[in-house]
């Protein structure tokens, strides 16, 4: 339920004994997940109060309430910023809405931020080291997630399942994030305590300093680079390269080389959680957002080819520099968008080794057990492993073994075929000359013949082209196929919205086309 401004105004008396407000003014917040306010009082204090507005979101606010009472004074008085301290709630309903201390300092967009003093920079840099650095307990006291590097990219991977469930992800984008997701090299990452739902409106300034860091309901141990997400969005790479070298220098350990990699993975896949999400709350205006933004993202990444994800690109994508495409990877929509887990918590390093779904690394140490039959042609990998077929025994049994085929070995047109390989006898060396067949043998071999036992059967190129096709990914739709010349189109149309009124653009900085 959505309040108005004078409406928080009087839950912050309720909640807080003794508030005398003055006046009230609307604070930035997730508009689809929260109500904000500032409230002034007689005294000149002001307190921010933060209303959720569905059962989710009042969830969340559960979750930081107790992130905040991990934050003893100690750790407190060693961070460069402040933490919000809840002074006090009241149930509406099922749900509370909180009241917290004043914080000083105030947001700034993503082209202030880029064009601010220059110590900025670096302050921005020493407030992500300083919560990837914070201790291990202020996640645990809390209970919160605690992710192993494995069992967080299987848990990207469970999304991905999820989302191409909807039918309605462009094929470009699912293969692509795919691709990076099964990449375990990209994933060398060590686990961090993560903030979770990092991004300009929780950092608050004053000056070139970070005073305060806001939003702490998505705490976790996992991977740093969520953090950087809303980086990606930045239209100006310099000062993104810049905050992660200074980020480097703060950190107490070396921050992995992939890290922006993923950060850009994050951004993008932060799109189809979006519509994951308004498919379950039978939101109709965020699915079409997502709709809408998912297939500008494929357009753009298919004429241009987007910004490096994966360490080894896929073949059809087009190489070229990520600063011409016309639209960036956007890590907030509207709102936090999140979708649920799949399974349990990890309260441990156990189990790692296994993986919470079958994919096609895991299915490959199976995949010499099972017929290959059985085996489901949905992408490459499994592909390759449905070409292995069994050997067979004497008595047309299989093996087990990929059967190898003799070289230089042919067999005489009389005999019968007995569904075994013909062996080459050692003594026999091959001579290299290919033997004369006469008409009436090579019209014979060309007859289909009737077999026994388990031959290997070589696929054509339309079976291994089918193969190769992922069964799962939706067929590409005209808007996310669109050429270089309608992308063009598209973005001359943006600009005529954009001088007519709000475009995707302005709600959306992070698509902008670079200036």
């Amino acid at each position: 339920m959505r309040w108005n401004s004078m409406e928080l105004a009087a839950m912050a008396t309720a909640a807080v004994p003794g508030l005398s407000p003055t006046g009230v003014a609307a604070a930035a917040d997730d508009a689809r997940d929260f109500t904000a306010a500032i409230v002034h009082d007689a005294e000149g204090n002001r307190w921010r109060i933060r209303s959720p507005q569905h059962q989710e979101a009042a969830m969340r606010l559960e979750t930081e309430l107790q992130v905040l009472r991990g934050f003893s004074t100690a750790i407190r008085a060693e961070l460069p910023f402040r933490v919000p301290s809840v002074a006090g709630a009241v149930r509406r309903g099922e749900m509370r809405t909180f009241v917290y201390n004043h914080l000083p300092g105030a947001s700034m967009g993503l082209t202030e931020l880029t064009h601010g003093p220059a110590g900025l920079i670096d302050d921005i840099a020493r407030t992500i080291a300083a919560i990837h650095d914070l201790s291990d307990s202020v996640v645990d006291h809390a209970d919160l997630p605690r992710y192993s590097a494995e069992r967080y990219r299987q848990r990207r991977l469970n999304e991905l399942d999820q989302a191409a469930t909807t039918g309605q992800i462009p094929s470009l984008l699912l293969r692509r994030w795919e691709h990076a997701m099964e990449d375990q090299q990209l994933w060398d990452f060590e686990p961090t305590v993560t903030h979770g739902d990092l991004h300009e409106d929780s950092l608050l300034i004053e000056g070139e300093r970070v005073v305060a860091v806001t939003g702490w309901t998505d705490l976790h141990i996992g991977d740093p680079a969520d953090d950087f997400a809303w980086l990606t969005a930045v239209g100006a790479p310099a000062f993104r390269d810049q905050v992660l070298q200074a980020y480097s220098q703060h950190r107490s350990e070396t921050p992995d080389p992939c890290l922006m990699r993923r950060a850009a993975l994050t951004a993008e896949f932060a799109l189809a959680q979006w519509l994951v999400r308004g498919k379950a709350t039978d939101n109709q205006e965020m699915v079409d957002e997502a709709l809408g933004l998912l297939n500008q993202l494929a357009s753009d990444i298919e004429t241009y080819g987007g910004q490096p994800i994966a360490l080894t690109p896929m073949e059809e994508e087009v190489k070229a520099p990520a600063e011409t495409q016309d639209s960036r990877p956007v890590a907030r929509i509207g709102a936090h968008a999140t979708v649920a887990d799949h399974g349990g918590w990890a309260e441990s390093g156990e189990g790692d080794a296994e993986p919470a779904v079958i994919t096609d690394s895991s299915a490959d140490q199976s995949a010499a057990q099972q017929p290959a039959q059985d085996q489901p042609a949905q992408d490459e990998s499994t592909q390759d492993r449905s070409t292995q077929r069994q050997a067979v025994d004497a008595d047309g049994e299989p093996t087990g073994q990929v059967p190898q085929v003799p070289q230089g070995r042919w067999i005489d047109p009389d005999d019968e075929p007995t569904g075994q390989f013909p062996a080459v006898p050692a003594e026999e060396e091959p001579t290299g000359a290919i033997p004369r067949v006469s008409e009436e043998e090579a019209a014979a071999a060309s007859e289909p013949a009737t077999t026994s036992g388990s031959l290997p059967i070589q696929p054509d190129q339309q079976t291994e082209q089918r193969a190769k096709q992922k069964n799962f990914f939706p067929a590409q739709s005209a808007n996310s196929a669109r050429s270089a010349e309608s992308a063009a189109e598209a973005a001359e149309e943006t600009e005529e919205t954009e001088a007519g009124g709000e475009s995707i653009y302005s709600r959306h900085p992070g698509l902008r086309p670079p200036q």
